[in-house]
């Protein structure tokens, strides 16, 4: 049987067990996120994107990754902290996780399988990397870390129907 999305789970940043099964048949945009990045201000667009779509049944999922220079030193409470005070983030935020390497997350292990980036290459090559998965919980499209969450509007209104 083919994967989907929907078929793996991650501790919430509360570590508590989630399965993305709850969110079987809306649209993700799954995102690897740090809060010392020079992306790190894509949070207000992402929590843009979630406010703009939720009712239409777009879920913003945010990973915290600490693989890339560091950028993601705090443990789960800094991290809830720092994206509610400063973004004021309500999308759903997930534990710490690796995205790369033999640690790799499984979920992000698949991700990168379904979509490779550029050249080919699946590695993550850092922060906000994005994809966008479709209400069947297959991988639509890969965004590099420099695509704004703004830019990715209109690939999300055609995956929402």
């Amino acid at each position: 049987m083919t994967k989907t999305a929907f078929d793996f789970e991650a501790l919430a940043l509360d570590g508590t067990s989630c399965a993305l099964e709850q969110w079987r048949g809306k649209v993700l945009l799954i995102v690897n996120v740090a809060s010392k990045c020079g992306f790190t201000p894509q949070y207000a667009g992402l929590e843009q994107l979630w406010n703009d779509y939720g009712k239409r049944g777009l879920v913003v999922l945010g990973f915290p990754c600490d693989q890339f220079g560091h950028q993601e030193p705090g443990d789960a409470e800094e991290i809830r902290s720092f994206c509610s005070l400063t973004y004021s983030v309500s999308f759903p935020m997930f534990a710490k996780i690796e995205v790369n390497g033999a640690g790799a997350h499984p979920l992000w292990q698949w991700l990168k399988q379904q979509k490779g980036g550029l050249l080919g290459i699946s590695a993550i090559k850092w922060n906000f990397s994005k994809f966008l998965i479709g209400r069947d919980g297959q991988v639509i499209a890969r965004y590099a870390p420099t695509d704004k969450p703004e830019s990715l509007a209109g690939a999300i209104e055609k995956a929402l129907g």
